[in-house]
């Protein structure tokens, strides 16, 4: 739906109206409205945020997500508090390179851990596509459960985006698990990107490394050491041979987690796995190493989270991206409806959900 809006000082402005509980109705629909939103320069409204959810409307990540993408473009905002189910965001003008800090803490007193990850993805592609170097200091969750973790941004998600022509380099400064959160992150963008090159991806080749790291903040350091030696059996055992590094980490919390990686001759996977209290690492482990195997045994080129991350970039690249993932997810289907409320790509799904599939998507750029 389209509906008018006047920001001050300007003539009408035409702005979409997204139903943030269509599908999955999790917070992707807003991260992806809103860097839509300001690629394209056009209002928008997202209304039933999270409709469906335990707590509805927006959490701490989502509010610093919404007013990052307000910031990098001097957008202005309504709606923009705790709990609101509905956000406008009317851009200033196309997204401005620069030095940004973003802080999930600032959202919700007494901190939160946040993704940070989550930020990252709204302002990521506008700032890419401007023209300019952006720095991004981004402190909440690093490691936390439901969002993409650093260590995947980091060794997965931009070395892929890096194909197409986005150009990310993430170092993470502290680690932060759920619940305390405290995590830092630097990540530099190197603008001028676009148009963007199309991504294939049907074939994966063979296995040219396995790795991964088994980490704990503020922990006994034989629970990290535990997970990593669990993950090398398994895996050895199933031909997958690598090095997964045990590491103790300081930070505001506890937390533990492992992070497995496995690069293929044309692309990269990952899979992640969180401890909790009682839960014996081995187990943690283990999780982690059975999505790893399920995706190596299908043997399409893409996991299950990267697919449903590629949509956008591959939605903005000039030209026809195809590629095949492991599983169909939820995620996957509700990006693509995101992105097609604001951009007149075709995108084509062959799979059914929960199984593998193709995904194919004709952009057409962005000027």
């Amino acid at each position: 739906m389209i509906v008018e809006t006047r920001p001050p000082g300007q003539g009408r402005a035409r702005a979409v109206v997204v139903d943030g509980s269509y599908g999955e109705g999790g917070g992707q629909i807003l991260r992806t409205s809103l860097a839509l939103a300001v690629l394209v320069e056009q209002p928008v409204r997202v209304e039933r945020i999270r409709a469906g959810r335990r707590h509805p409307g927006l959490r701490p990540q989502h509010l610093t997500a919404v007013r990052a993408g307000a910031a990098i473009c001097h957008g202005r905002l309504e709606g923009d508090i705790l709990g609101s189910e509905i956000v406008t965001l009317i851009p200033g003008g196309p997204a401005r390179p620069g030095e940004y800090r973003f802080d999930v803490a600032d959202a919700v007193e007494g901190g939160s851990a946040g993704s940070v990850g989550l930020i990252l993805q709204t302002v990521l592609f506008p700032l890419a596509l401007s023209e300019g170097v952006s720095t991004l200091t981004l402190r909440g969750g690093t490691h936390v459960p439901w969002a993409p973790s650093a260590s995947y941004l980091e060794h997965v998600f931009l070395p892929t985006v890096a194909t197409m022509g986005v150009h990310g380099v993430l170092d993470a400064g502290q680690w932060g698990f759920y619940p305390a959160g405290g995590g830092s992150v630097h990540v530099r963008i190197q603008g001028g990107s676009g148009p963007l090159t199309p991504i294939v991806r049907v074939e994966r080749g063979d296995v040219k490394r396995v790795w991964g790291v088994a980490a704990v903040t503020n922990l006994p350091a034989h629970i990290a050491q535990r997970m990593a030696n669990r993950a090398e059996n398994v895996l050895n055992r199933e031909g997958l041979a690598g090095r997964v590094e045990a590491c103790r980490l300081r930070s505001v919390g506890p937390g533990a987690g492992i992070f497995l990686f496995v690069e293929y001759e044309t692309g990269l996977a990952g899979f992640t796995a969180y401890g909790r209290k009682g839960l014996p690492a081995e187990r943690v482990a283990e999780t982690a190493c059975e999505g790893l195997l399920q995706h190596h045994r299908d043997g399409a080129p893409i996991d299950p989270q990267l697919a449903d991350q590629l949509v956008l970039p591959m939605a903005l690249a000039n030209g026809e991206s195809r590629l095949v993932t492991s599983q169909v997810t939820q995620h996957l289907l509700t990006n693509v409806w995101a992105v097609q409320q604001f951009l007149a790509c075709e995108v084509t799904i062959e799979g059914q959900l929960g199984e593998r599939g193709v995904l194919v998507v004709r952009g057409g750029g962005h000027d």
